[in-house]
């Protein structure tokens, strides 16, 4: 809309004088503007002053442009061309109508980019109208949702089938499982005590190499550099017009409660919110969900990505799907019940700025805000406390593969896409794609930066989580050791020994600890010499130290883990670890059985069953004025 001297009138003053926004809120989006270096209409989006149909008529109306409501006026389906999907998603772009021998493209943001991209696919008279960027996403969502959806689930599978856990076991590894057990079976039968004393001594030095390895992670990550990656000063320094658009995915399923919690915690993030693109990845058939996400009433920078059903129907298969609607130039995922430190986004550019070229991920830390509710909550938390914050960083500086946790692991999106993301069909997606990423060649670094979560209360839910962690580590295990030279090769001898030790190990000794345990408590408790061919001095020595000292290491280091944390009431629960092995490998063999028999099935963990969940819920659904004033 032109004034009277012909000039076109700022776009600010427009939204005021037609009542859309206040002056005091154009000057407030002036100088965020000003800070952040994006476009009016991004900021008032993202504050939720205007909802985004208002925003884009009111444009439309601005720039003397038609603006096409796509919900009563759907797009021509016969003008769409699956073959050009991407770039209509890229762009934000879709070929609308044929009116009187001219193609109409409805476009959210018609920049350069996009008026090049209609002239040269639709001509030079091609028209362009203004659509609201909610109605974009939700035609070609229905347009091209099958075709998406197909890529979610067979993309990797086609294109590097090797390092898809589609088939869980390869012809070569049934072979190798079948030759080891009947060779086994048979020097058993004719050598019965010479072979159980090899398996014996086997196991044991196994064991002790992993409890070494251990060690080993403990205290290379005890060192201070290997600890901190982005310094407070460093954050402060950054200026956040230089900062890229950050996609979040948020993949849910049936967790209408916690819903409020999270968007409350990513509006307390310390980052530009018009720079913020915020999906919450819910499945098709999940009503309540989307429900309570939609009478939320969020801000511009939240959309809601519905996912149709698949045969598979994991976490993975979702981000995958979501991914075609993100434009972020870096990409992070938080769960349901996440709570992110403010800085964190920050401090993940820091660290990816610090790093090498070839950094392709960086983990942030996890643990948990309910660390104190109940036994379980307890060792959960020294759990994490050691993995985090010892573990990882140790990965790191070994340049060992590092198994990325489920959540706040931030990518680079070009090479998220260059890999071909997530595996649909592996049940740990991210410590998969932690172990692909560093054989092909790229960097995973971890950030001193945490998010919170909530511990697991309930042990039955627990099971059901820890076991379909360990089912797919199993898959990690059994797709990278498809060709042990190749993996050998890509990842060095320090590299390759310790995938064996940290993700084999992970699920090997869950399946051999009470197998030893047993063992020992038959002797304790009877005294019995039946056991002693089969534990001659040899063995018996490594045995002891598997057994005390290796039980007393990770005693310690879980004190260490809780010391470094600060929560020093943990700290005489570590006693407890060896109880805590047993709930592992209960886990352990469910998931055995779970390979086998349902290796895809995505077992759901329940959140929102804290004590401390109602009071969370109840502060994130308080107006902010009351917030503000508390």
């Amino acid at each position: 809309m032109l004034s009277a001297d012909g000039t076109r009138q700022p776009i600010g003053q427009f939204l005021v004088e037609q009542g859309l926004i206040t002056r005091e809120q154009l000057e407030e989006t002036l100088d965020l503007k000003q800070r952040w270096g994006t476009r009016i209409g991004d900021i008032v989006l993202a504050k939720g002053w205007l909802k985004r149909e208002q925003l884009y008529q009111a444009l439309a109306t601005h720039l003397d442009t038609v603006f096409i409501d796509m919900e009563s006026e759907p797009p021509d389906s016969d003008l769409f061309i699956k073959e050009d999907a991407a770039q209509y998603s890229d762009l934000l772009v879709l070929p609308w109508a044929e009116i009187r021998g001219q193609t109409w493209v409805v476009a959210a943001d018609p920049d350069v980019r996009v008026y090049e991209f209609v002239r040269v696919k639709f001509g030079e008279d091609a028209v362009i109208a203004f659509a609201s960027k909610f109605d974009i996403l939700t035609q070609l969502h229905k347009l091209a949702g099958r075709q998406f959806n197909e890529t979610a689930v067979h993309g990797l599978r086609h294109i590097d089938p090797g390092h898809s856990a589609s088939q869980v076991f390869t012809p070569s590894q049934i072979f190798v499982l079948y030759g080891l057990i009947s060779v086994s079976l048979l020097l058993t039968i004719w050598f019965p005590i010479a072979a159980l004393q090899t398996l014996n001594a086997l196991l044991a030095l196994y064991l002790l190499a992993s409890f070494f390895f251990k060690y080993l992670l403990a205290w290379v990550g005890s060192d201070v550099h290997t600890d901190i990656k982005a310094t407070d000063e460093e954050v402060k320094a950054l200026d956040d017009l230089s900062l890229p658009l950050y996609t979040i995915l948020v993949p849910m399923y049936k967790e209408p409660d916690v819903l409020p919690i999270l968007a409350a915690a990513l509006r307390r993030m310390d980052y530009p919110l018009s720079k913020l693109d915020i999906k919450l990845v819910l499945e098709e058939e999940d009503k309540e969900t989307i429900a309570a996400a939609e009478a939320l009433n969020l801000e511009g920078i939240f959309e809601i990505i519905r996912v149709p059903p698949a045969a598979i129907k994991t976490k993975p298969k979702a981000c995958n799907f979501a991914l075609h609607f993100s434009r972020g130039e870096l990409l992070t995922i938080f769960d349901a019940e996440d709570k992110p430190e403010p800085d964190q986004l920050k401090k993940v550019v820091v660290a990816f700025r610090k790093s090498p070229a070839n950094t392709a991920c960086i983990q942030a830390r996890l643990n948990y805000y309910n660390w104190n509710e109940n036994w379980l909550t307890r060792m959960f938390t020294l759990e994490y406390s050691l993995w985090f914050d010892f573990y990882l960083p140790a990965l790191e500086a070994l340049k060992v593969p590092i198994p990325l946790g489920g959540t706040s692991n931030h990518f680079k999106m070009d090479v998220l896409r260059l890999v071909n993301a997530w595996d649909p069909y592996n049940v740990t997606e991210d410590a998969d794609l932690g172990t692909r990423l560093t054989q092909l060649g790229y960097r995973v670094g971890v950030v001193n930066s945490t998010t919170y979560e909530e511990a697991n209360t309930s042990i039955p839910n627990w099971i059901r989580q820890r076991s379909r962690w360990i089912k797919g580590y199993m898959q990690t295990y059994l797709v990278h050791m498809r060709d042990p030279i190749g993996l050998y090769r890509s990842l060095g001898i320090v590299g390759f020994l310790g995938f064996q030790f940290f993700v084999g190990g992970t699920f090997i000794t869950a399946l051999i600890t009470p197998i030893l345990y047993g063992m020992y408590v038959l002797w304790l408790l009877t005294g019995t010499h039946l056991l002693d061919a089969v534990f001659p001095d040899m063995i018996q020595f490594p045995s002891l130290i598997n057994l005390l000292i290796g039980n007393g290491f990770f005693i310690y280091v879980s004190v260490l883990g809780a010391f470094k944390r600060k929560l020093f009431g943990l700290m005489p629960w570590a006693l407890t670890v060896p109880l805590y092995w047993i709930l592992m490998s209960i886990a352990g063999y469910k998931a055995l059985w779970q390979l086998v028999y349902k290796p895809f099935f995505w077992e759901k963990t329940a959140h929102g069953i804290s004590k401390f969940s109602a009071a969370e819920r109840a502060e994130a659904l308080k107006p902010a004025s009351e917030v503000a004033k508390s």
